[in-house]
């Protein structure tokens, strides 16, 4: 079984037109699909299960609701997983999180401290967390780089989680695109907890950081902690595992070799089981 992780839909008015002109600025053009639950519903063909994301980060002006994703969920039912999102420092975030599981039957959080505008220490962050964990929701955190301007750097570093994993010990929690470009502190800090992962996604175009990254996690002894994620639809899943699969294309001959066992087992990590989620 192959699963896609990290995935969104969203349709373009659920993004403002400031977020759009920094997406054209870094991209060139409006890097999302005009329809954009049918060109996902395409791209998962390639996978057994998908995980699909919303997002609610008002701050940068990207808002896709949790009703738009599990709608969306419930129209395939066996095939994708639901992840809510909730910005932190919403008053009602807790009623908010708890509604999406239990009246919208999401699975998990989704949560960008550089996108919603929050410390990922800070104490209405730390309760959030706390919550999912009290639920048993899985959460999605991108911690790490982004082409938004207005998306503060200083909580977007991994090694942030590391007070997360410490308040929230059975939070299970996975980290966005391997940090980047910090991915070290990633593996550093996915090593140190045990229930923390890291997901490969969005890496395609930089083979290069990709292929030290894998390196790293060889050498931190994580490569089993890392999930298979595209991004989409800045990236497809065939996309991803044919970057994994020319890794060590993006290297001279004498660099050590990332295995081909590492990387299928990427591919084919069980990851509804390592986050909680078999049916």
């Amino acid at each position: 079984m192959i699963v896609d992780a990290h995935t969104h839909v969203g349709s373009r008015d659920h993004f403002s037109p400031r977020f759009v002109a920094e997406m054209v600025r870094a991209w060139g053009e409006m890097n999302w699909p005009q329809d954009d639950l049918a060109a996902h519903r395409e791209a998962m063909r390639q996978v057994d299960r998908a995980i699909v994301v919303a997002m609610d980060a008002p701050a940068v002006g990207m808002v896709v609701p949790d009703r738009y994703v599990s709608e969306y969920v419930a129209s395939q039912p066996g095939k994708l997983i639901g992840f809510a999102s909730v910005d932190p420092n919403r008053p009602d975030a807790l009623e908010r999180l708890t509604f999406a599981v239990s009246e919208l039957g999401l699975r998990g959080l989704k949560v960008g401290p550089i996108y919603q505008h929050f410390d990922p220490t800070s104490p209405q962050a730390i309760a959030l967390f706390r919550h999912a964990e009290k639920l048993g929701l899985p959460v999605l955190c991108h911690q790490g780089t982004t082409f938004v301007s207005d998306a503060p750097l200083r909580w977007a570093r991994p090694f942030l989680i590391d007070d997360v994993a410490r308040a929230c010990p059975d939070l299970r929690l996975f980290i966005a695109h391997l940090g980047h470009p910090w991915c070290e502190e990633t593996m550093a800090v996915i090593r140190k907890h045990p229930n923390l992962y890291a997901d490969v996604s969005a890496l395609h175009t930089r083979p290069v950081q990709l292929y030290m990254a894998l390196r790293s996690a060889i050498e931190y002894r994580v490569t089993g902690k890392l999930l298979f994620g595209s991004d989409f639809p800045f990236a497809t899943p065939s996309g991803t595992a044919d970057a994994l699969r020319t890794v060590n294309d993006s290297v001279g001959t004498d660099w050590p070799p990332i295995p081909q066992e590492v990387i299928e087992g990427i591919i084919r990590r069980p990851a509804l089981q390592v986050l909680g989620l078999e049916d």
